[in-house]
């Protein structure tokens, strides 16, 4: 049993890292779609031409993941499929339908060889293609080099736009590990052209950060999912504003102090560039659609009250800091993470935290809420 009693910061720090841990993809599930991701991938880099590249993008590759809400939402695996060939010689169409072409030719040597595990589905995206997997699905992404931007800069294919879009995204994933003080070097035998996937046995407090803030306005936009803020949006915003802190209650209030001054106006227009690519603006909608930046700024406010009333709740005990957390995330999740603080501190089964913050059995625990389910939106952002 502990001696001492945890500050209000620590407490709502343990129990929101509780809470994103229940929503991280599970170990069976992140291992069996990584398996996936690198067959695909491997067939690609096999069966393309010479050259042909193939490596995750993402959430995945960031490790933000949290987990859909929905019963039938699923988790994605964003993987690039690179190709050597100059946008002059091509046209968007003509790569997309390229690497559709091995998809399908990959999806059926699976049905043909009588392999369970294959894709239930292959379908054509705005940007990529998506293949379908019981819990999970790959976004496989055509992409050629972008010369003006060496050596990582890619351009993409767009069915609704004719200029080829741009992006950059393992610049982007470089300067997000910098921003969590994370580098971790995974070595490989599988096939070269195949790029690992990255594992975070340890989530740094900007990666659980980004994780509460996707967490929150997946919960927030259950029912208008178009006016969804993306998760690239977040985590770029979220990616600047930390400065380096290690309590993660903390590192949320920092964040979102200070998130917002990262928006910029440039010559009229809403702009977060790509840190690792300027040309690529991740508030390009709200130039289009006004009420996409009203409602990230309603989410913003809400998070931030939601926050500032946590904060102030200092000798409050445990029932009223949970009460008060799932007023704002899902219930089970808060619960989860709860009976485990509580059985660190020493409680009994049938003992829940008084108000002092001091163990007592005469308090009430935590009241059971109706659950709902929300979905997910995570970059590329189709």
């Amino acid at each position: 049993m502990r001696n001492d009693v945890d500050s209000l910061d620590q407490m709502l720090s343990m129990l929101l890292d509780g809470a994103v841990d229940v929503l991280d993809i599970s170990p069976d599930l992140h291992d069996t779609a990584v398996e996936r991701y690198e067959e695909v991938g491997t067939w690609l880099a096999e069966h393309g031409s010479p050259g042909w590249r193939i490596y995750p993008q993402g959430s995945f590759r960031l490790g933000t993941v949290v987990r859909p809400g929905t019963p039938s939402g699923e988790y994605d695996i964003d993987l690039v499929c690179w190709l050597p060939l100059h946008h002059e010689s091509t046209t968007q169409k003509k790569l997309k339908q390229r690497v559709g072409d091995q998809l399908t030719a990959y999806r059926q040597w699976k049905q043909d060889q009588g392999h369970t595990d294959g894709p239930e589905t292959l379908e054509p995206r705005r940007r990529c293609w998506t293949l379908g997997y019981p819990g999970f699905h790959l976004d496989v992404l055509p992409a050629i080099p972008d010369e003006d931007h060496q050596p990582t800069g890619i351009r993409l294919t767009d069915k609704d736009l004719w200029e080829w879009q741009r992006s950059n995204p393992i610049g982007y994933a470089d300067w997000f590990r910098q921003r969590s003080e994370l580098s971790r070097q995974i070595l490989d035998k599988r096939h070269a052209s195949v790029a690992d996937v990255p594992t975070w046995p340890v989530r740094s407090p900007l990666q659980r950060v980004v994780q509460i803030l996707k967490w929150h306005c997946m919960i927030k936009f259950a029912e208008d999912p178009d006016n969804r803020p993306p998760s690239i949006l977040l985590t770029t915003l979220a990616g600047h504003a930390y400065t380096g802190e290690e309590d993660l209650f903390t590192a949320v209030r920092s964040v979102l102090d200070n998130m917002t001054g990262f928006i910029e106006k440039r010559e009229g227009q809403w702009w977060v560039p790509n840190p690792a690519h300027e040309e690529e603006n991740f508030t390009d909608k709200w130039n289009e659609y006004p009420e996409r930046r009203r409602a990230f700024h309603a989410w913003f406010d809400e998070i931030t009250t939601t926050v500032t009333e946590l904060a102030d709740m200092e000798g409050k005990g445990l029932p009223a800091v949970f009460d008060r957390l799932v007023k704002s995330f899902d219930h089970d999740p808060m619960l989860r993470s709860y009976e485990r603080y509580a059985a660190r501190m020493g409680a009994a089964t049938n003992q829940r935290m008084g108000a002092t913050g001091l163990l007592s059995a005469s308090v009430a625990g935590p009241r059971k809420r109706e659950h709902t389910f929300h979905g997910q939106h995570s970059y590329p952002r189709d």
